[in-house]
């Protein structure tokens, strides 16, 4: 194998691929970048068997030349060094060639590296995934849809169907869908579906913040195929593979409240930066990182945030709302949930949903009804 390659499009392929690659593996090979040249480019490729990105760059662009090639074949190098290695190359054009087996000659400029390499035929197949099913998604809104929920899922291995987020598909409406069981974050979007299937999928938390990561903030289609155990995103010129979790993601709609006692509409900022302050003090003690929010009757219209810590002292906090609607509330929550479920929110304005001090309560945007976040309080005494 012998070729040559812009030294940027070298260095955006192999960040792109080394987000799928586990540094700890069972299956040594996996710790490396596969490389193929061929007659259409060079395709490089990475995975820890959950998941597994490919980046094609093809020989020419817009009509520059990207790649050319003097010899097809492939090699594995791995990904530690020969990541580290292109992004400290000096010039603008780099040069691969396989020599004797498996020696592998990185030349640009002046510089050139050795490394040895591991035969790309003992590498893992991808899966092979039936394109006759696929719906398509606006790059920046797929974006979103991860960012606003993809925080609230599980991160303990109790139970691994909440470690991922529930894809429900049902005619060109997806419903998004993560709970930790303390919390809960729900997104939909209107989408394009070719052929009206159903679908109730859950993928892997952590393979949704890696595709978020290679997401560009563009409106370009993202192509998404669903099969029984994979589901592939197809960009441009790169391929995203994650496996699914098995099993059945629990019925989440009966937790959402659909009356209320009380309702707010507060500030987001304003209410964000209130929540922020008085977590400072709530960080120590038995009731850690909680936070008590409560109505008081004023003009203007105002709720109280206040947090104390017996060792450190405690915090008071008013802040103003455009209205305070329904019973008075007293209510404690973590600071940190909060504050998650507020930074994903979009709008200058949100409301919140109270039924009482020990039920759950629903955070929105007060003019968009696609995002909604869901908070349990906590008990304190």
């Amino acid at each position: 194998m012998k070729f040559s390659i812009l030294r940027d499009r070298l260095i955006e392929s192999v960040q792109d691929v080394s987000k799928a690659i586990a540094s700890r593996t069972t299956i040594p090979i996996l710790t490396g970048i596969k490389i193929v040249a061929s007659e259409e480019g060079v395709t490089f490729t990475g995975s820890d068997s959950d998941i597994s990105i490919e980046s094609f760059v093809p020989k020419e662009e817009d009509g520059e030349e990207i790649v050319a090639i003097q010899e097809y074949g492939g090699i594995v190098l791995q990904a530690r060094f020969f990541g580290e290695l292109v992004k400290k190359l000096p010039m603008d054009l780099v040069e691969i060639e396989v020599i004797n087996q498996f020696q592998t000659n990185i030349r640009s400029g002046k510089v050139e590296f050795n490394l040895i390499g591991l035969d790309a035929e003992e590498y893992p197949h991808l899966p092979q995934v039936m394109e006759d099913k696929v719906f398509k998604i606006p790059a920046d809104i797929l974006k979103n849809l991860i960012r606003q929920t993809v925080f609230a899922v599980s991160t303990a291995e109790t139970r691994p169907i909440l470690t991922g987020v529930n894809w429900n598909i049902k005619q060109n409406r997806l419903n998004c869908i993560a709970t930790d069981s303390h919390r809960l974050a729900r997104r939909t979007a209107e989408i394009e579906n070719a052929d009206d299937t159903e679908y109730n999928i859950v993928i892997p938390g952590k393979s949704l913040t890696e595709l978020n990561k290679i997401l560009g903030e563009n409106n370009e289609p993202v192509e998404i195929v669903i099969t029984d155990n994979q589901v592939l995103f197809k960009m441009k010129h790169l391929l995203f593979y994650s496996r699914l979790l098995e099993g059945n993601y629990p019925d989440t709609s009966r937790l959402i409240p659909t009356d209320a006692k009380t309702e707010i509409i507060v500030n987001t900022k304003e209410f964000l930066q209130a929540i922020d302050r008085a977590s400072l003090l709530a960080k120590e003690g038995q009731n850690a990182n909680v936070v008590k929010l409560s109505s008081i009757e004023a003009s203007p219209a105002s709720i109280e945030i206040t947090s104390n810590s017996p060792e450190i002292g405690k915090v008071v906090d008013q802040v103003r709302c455009e209205t305070v609607e329904g019973e008075e509330v007293r209510i404690s929550f973590s600071a940190k949930y909060m504050m998650d479920a507020l930074k994903v929110l979009e709008g200058t304005e949100i409301g919140i949903r109270f039924t009482g001090a020990m039920r759950p309560f629903v955070i929105r945007p007060v003019h968009d009804d696609s995002i909604l976040q869901l908070i349990l309080p906590v008990r304190t005494y």
